[in-house]
Order: structure tokens, then sequence, then C-alpha cells
């Protein structure tokens, strides 16, 4: 079969990274159109990944007989519309997370993809696709740790981005905290777990920019939640860890427990100096999960190629979203939510 000819939206930080992916390591795909409305990176495109086609709108890059498949990495808002309109197009589909920014316009959307089972769809869950993550998933799956209780999981940015999300937080809408971070977080409980998440009870904190309270945004947040089968799940999400880019998860079950990355670090490398020993530590998402970006992008080609629908769908980031607007209803109103009742509430 021929390489799959796939076109992007969105280059951005996650855009590049999916765009040098796709042109540099992904085997039976490749690049040939792009999607900006910055000139710039267009131009990255053309010179630096070989890409023949840019465009700088959506619906003309969908439109061209040299694209298969269509990678979304557009802002949150733009999903849903983006990815119905490559369905309509006969075109396979992979979207980054969130699916989108409201639950009724989410369920429009999935209800549009399972019309077309015949083409591709995945959502970008990518620790699903992390080697530890793997690994730990295995371990739950053959019944190493029992029955779960307790997951408890950290999702925190580096300190270094949080003054340029202040500045974009005042002029766009990221979907809040739960939905534009914590929503990995989410997938990886409900993954582990193999249950639904059924109610909720989150808090949060602005210290370092108290003017996130002015916008409805979260610098701090932290979440209880209690799964279908009453197993708890903790959830820490923050934009401030002065270390790096920090993503911790802890399994805790009848007959053992196990933690994924407890320590953030770079790579085995240890330091030893004026400042005692010192582990590096990974600054940014890129950076922490290069290879399950590629292995992500790999199955969605592999899935295209032998006609099979991905493990991770559109089902996961509509349950996710669910979620996500029940946690950040639970930031509005102070009070635990159960998830079900987030089914007609637009977020």
């Amino acid at each position: 079969m021929s390489d799959i000819k796939l076109g992007i939206v969105g280059l951005g930080r996650l855009g590049r990274t999916h765009a040098m992916n796709i042109a540099k390591h992904i085997p039976g795909a490749t690049l040939t159109a792009a999607c900006s409305i910055v000139e710039e990176e267009l131009e990255f495109a053309r010179v630096e990944l070989g890409v023949e086609e840019t465009y700088l709108t959506y619906e003309e890059m969908v439109d061209s007989p040299n694209v298969d498949a269509v990678c979304i990495v557009s802002p949150s808002g733009f999903h849903t519309e983006q990815i119905r309109l490559a369905i309509e197009k006969g075109l396979h589909v992979f979207s980054e997370k969130p699916l989108g920014l409201e639950i009724e316009d989410i369920q429009k959307t999935v209800e549009i993809i399972n019309d077309h089972p015949e083409q591709i769809f995945q959502i970008g869950f990518m620790r699903r696709f992390d080697e530890s993550y793997q690994y730990a998933k295995e371990k739950v799956d053959n019944g190493e740790l029992g029955e779960l209780t307790v997951i408890r999981c950290y999702g925190i940015d580096p300190s270094s981005g949080l003054k340029s999300f202040v500045k974009f937080a005042g002029a766009s809408n990221s979907g809040g905290l739960f939905a534009d971070m914590s929503i990995h977080d989410i997938d990886l409980v409900r993954w582990f777990s193999g249950k639904e998440i059924k109610r909720v009870w989150a808090l949060g904190k602005n210290a370092a920019y108290p003017e996130l309270d002015e916008v409805n945004e979260l610098e701090t947040g932290a979440a209880m939640m209690q799964l279908e089968d009453k197993t708890i799940a903790m959830l820490v999400a923050g934009r401030n860890a002065a270390h790096g880019y920090h993503v911790e998860t802890e399994l805790i079950g009848t007959k053992g427990m196990l933690r994924i990355a407890a320590i953030p670090e770079k790579n085995l490398v240890s330091v030893f100096n004026e400042h005692g020993m010192v582990r590096p530590t990974s600054q940014h998402f890129p950076e922490r999960f290069k290879e399950a970006f590629i292995n992500e992008m790999k199955e969605f080609i592999a899935c295209i190629k032998e006609k099979r629908q991905p493990s991770v769908n559109a089902f996961d980031g509509l349950q996710g979203t669910k979620v996500a607007t029940a946690l950040q209803k639970s930031i509005d109103t102070n009070e635990i939510v159960d998830v079900t009742s987030i089914e007609s509430i637009r977020s």
C-alpha cells in the first residue's frame, strides 16, 4: 500500500512536534499539506519539512486530492467543526485532545464519527502509548496489583510557561485547567481502571497570578473523584512546577502499588557538584513524551492501512470532557458533582 498522505492544521509547539514526527519518523506516511493562519509557520513546513501544499484555510486543505487523512492540532474550540468537515470529506482523522469544549457539540461529532465506521478516528491521548504507562497497564491487567483502590495523578506544567499562559487566558478560552491539562489524567484513570468516573469534587487556588481569578482560570487545581465501583482517584493539576514538566501517576491495589515517574527524570545521568547530587528533569511535554507521540501516530497510520479502529477513540474523548466539565462545575459551585448531570450542560 502506498504512503498515507496527511495534512496538518495547527503548527504551534504541539503541531510542530506532530508535523516533524510525520515528516521524519512515521513509516508509511507522508506530510503533504499544512494549514495555519501564521505565514511563518507555513514557511517552516515548506523549508524545514518539505511540505509541498500550504494553506491559510482548513476548508481548502481538506479539499486537496493529495490528502487522505488530517492531523488536527488547532485551538480546542475548532476541533469538533474540523473533525466533522474532514469526516464528511471522506478523510481519516487524528485529533488532539480535547475533542471539543461543549458536550452537546461533542456528542453530535461522535455521532457523525460513528456513522462513518470505514473512516479511522483517533484521539490524541498519547500517554497510553508511553512505554512506562504500557508496562504499568500490563501489570494492572495481569492482576499483579490486585483490585485497584486508589489512583493518584499529578500533571503540572513548568513555571516558565505560566506568564505566557496568563496573557493567553486574558484573550482566549483554554477550556479550563481540567479540560486543558487534567484530561490526560482523567483518561488514564478510566484506562487503568476500566471504569467510568461517577462523582467529583474540585478545588483551586491562584497564588502566583491572582488575576487569573478574573478570567475564571486556575493556576493550580486538585480533585477527588469516585469511580462507579467506588475506587478513589485524586488529581493535582497546575501550571507552576519550578523544576520542569512534572507528570506522575500512582496506582494502589490490594496486592501492591506502583508509581510512574515519581521523579520526572530527563535521562539516567546523575550530576555531582557543589549542589550535591542532581538528577536532570524533563522541561516540557515534547521531551517527556517524545516516543509516545511517535508511537500514537504510528498506530494511527497502521489502523488506516489495516482498516481497524484504534483502541482510543471518540467515546474516550467525550467521557474525558464530561469529567473535566464536571470538575469545572465543582469549582464554580463548590459542590460535589455527579458526572451524569453533565449530559446536557454546556461547558
